[in-house]
């Protein structure tokens, strides 16, 4: 059967293009060409369509017939479970991005292999073979379920076509990066094999109410990788985080149609596989040394609260530039931190090299951090501990004001479970006898560096 004919067309203008080329030649903008499968001319297709449209059956709202929930298939990990909603609903579209060697396939295997207990799963793999799955299950004891089946394919007219049988609930995809339309003539990972690709398979779950898991690869920048569309195309979108040679790794959703965004799945990996942690606030706090520039951080990882040990360290600098170095958090919100510290306290800072460590492996995108990242530097710099029995939290605005944050309770009751006795924290909450209120930067660090 003969290829259809393609066509490349300008996603900025619309321009339409016989071949593929770098440049648009009507609007000028670079790499914005995606190849479609070719219509006829405008005009005709506007005409066809008039005659041919049909009007749209329509019900009321009241009276339309809701999926039951109840339905929702389990992962067997309870946080991965929240994380998605309640589990994976069926015909819902999911799709699961993460680093390289972060342990996606492993993730997915597992759950599979529990699913596949009592309902029947389908797993797609274009980039593995069947011996090296087979390999991985064997080690994740997942290769004497009997309702998981596997299918090495590129394809995705014959994934979909499988789909559309019926015969599984649901059907991993690992990688979309990999596959491949038969009518469409580039090569696989192009944002028109992607776009089109997600399109054939998020039809056919719809159509038959299979619940679809698809693997994305991320760029260097930590993005998705392909065309923003897949994002709005699927229902969930995951992001699988954390270092891959150690630490803890986090699951979280930024799309969610069916429950929240706030959640967090915390796992770690041993050689038996991926491992929920049931107290990551212990377990992170476990080795901890008390020293001058260690405080403890009372975060939140979506819902979740956390104890996260914040180091720094201050050193004279070598160089006439100093150097600021920072781990799991974000290096330019450091530089406005340590301007409004020098602005606003007494501490001079700027002949100093200062590196700061989030224990664990963590990222930190909470700006309650702030106050913990300043009390860390500054008890580094002065040589001077913080009380072992202190956790520490609150927004820095560049007056050198503390601003409130959000999910106090939860944060003071992490704290109070671990054996904390007191906080540092925005003054808005002085009528909670566990916290310490402070108004600004420098009476914190008078009032709780003195050791």
């Amino acid at each position: 059967m003969a290829k259809a004919k393609t066509q490349f067309v300008c996603q900025n203008c619309g321009a339409v293009h016989s071949k593929w080329a770098g440049r648009c030649d009507n609007c000028g903008e670079w790499n914005t060409l995606v190849e479609q499968i070719s219509q006829s001319s405008g005009s005709s297709s506007v005409a066809k369509a008039s005659g041919t449209g049909r009007p749209l059956a329509v019900q009321s709202i009241k009276d339309m017939i809701t999926d039951d929930t109840s339905k929702r298939i389990l992962t067997g990990a309870h946080d991965l479970d929240d994380v998605l909603g309640g589990g994976i609903l069926p015909g819902a579209v999911v799709l699961l991005a993460g680093q390289p060697g972060i342990g996606k396939s492993t993730l997915l295997l597992q759950v599979t292999a529990f699913i596949a207990k009592t309902t029947s799963v389908l797993y797609v793999s274009g980039e593995e073979s069947a011996s090296q799955v087979k390999l991985r299950a064997g080690r994740l004891g997942a290769e004497s379920t009997e309702l998981l089946d596997f299918a090495a394919s590129t394809s995705a007219n014959d994934i979909a076509a499988t789909i559309r049988g019926g015969k599984y609930d649901l059907v991993i995809v690992d990688s979309i990066q990999t596959l491949a339309l038969d009518d469409i003539t580039s090569a696989p990972g192009t944002v028109s094999q992607i776009t089109n690709s997600s399109n054939v398979l998020i039809r056919a779950a719809k159509e038959t109410g299979t619940a679809v898991i698809l693997v994305g690869h991320v760029t260097k920048e930590g993005s998705i990788a392909g065309p923003k569309v897949l994002e709005h195309l699927v229902d969930v979108v995951l992001q699988f985080e954390g270092d891959r040679y150690g630490g803890f790794k986090i699951v979280r959703a930024a799309k969610n149609r069916f429950g929240s965004t706030n959640e967090a799945a915390i796992f770690e990996m041993f050689e038996e596989g991926l491992r929920p942690v049931e107290n990551p606030s212990a377990a992170l706090l476990a080795e901890r040394n008390p020293a001058d520039g260690s405080v403890v951080l009372a975060t939140l990882e979506g819902t979740r609260p956390l104890l996260v040990e914040i180091q720094a360290l201050v050193n004279p600098t070598s160089f006439g530039y100093p150097k600021r170095t920072a781990s799991g958090f974000d290096l330019n919100r450091l530089n406005v931190l340590i301007a409004v510290m020098e602005r606003r306290t007494k501490l001079n800072l700027s002949d100093k090299d200062i590196y700061i460590n989030v224990v664990g492996g963590l990222k930190l995108n909470d700006q309650a951090a702030d106050l913990a990242i300043c009390m860390a530097i500054a008890s580094a710099a002065a040589g001077r501990r913080m009380d072992d029995e202190t956790v520490v939290f609150g927004e820095v605005g560049l007056g050198g004001e503390i601003r409130s944050v959000p999910g106090v309770d939860k944060r003071v009751a992490e704290a109070k479970k671990l054996g904390f006795k007191k906080a540092i924290a925005p003054k808005n909450y002085s009528k909670n006898t566990f916290i310490k209120p402070v108004a600004d930067l420098r009476s914190a660090l008078i009032d709780y560096l003195q050791k």
